[in-house]
């Protein structure tokens, strides 16, 4: 899912974990799920801000001469006013688009 088209909010909001967590039946798994697809989104994120960033790097990398650049303090602003990963991943565990299986438990009821 693209986190830019995310409906999730982007102030802190508080749910039932106890609901939540009926599709596992383990309020932890589902912290663990939420948390895996947390980090992903978090570093999918940091990619593309550095992949936008690069086009305005320089090969001077003098302290002297700090340059701003409004393109890039445009970019860093709309990557700060997004929705903290977290709050993507809880959204979309929500709306029921993560997909996820526990291996232990697939390996239990072969047994």
């Amino acid at each position: 899912m693209d986190y830019k088209k995310s409906n999730a909010p982007t102030n802190t909001s508080v749910h039932d974990l106890i609901e939540m967590s009926e599709q596992t039946g383990n309020i932890y798994e589902t912290v663990c799920i939420i948390s895996k697809r947390a980090n992903q989104i978090s570093a999918e994120m940091k990619d593309d801000l550095e992949k936008k960033l690069q086009e305005f790097a320089t090969m001077n990398d003098n302290l002297e001469e700090i340059s701003e650049n409004r393109e890039q303090i445009e970019i860093s602003k709309y990557y700060e006013k997004l929705p903290k990963p977290t709050l993507i991943a809880t959204q979309e565990y929500i709306d029921g688009k993560i997909a996820f299986r526990n291996i232990a438990k697939e390996k239990d009821s072969l047994l």
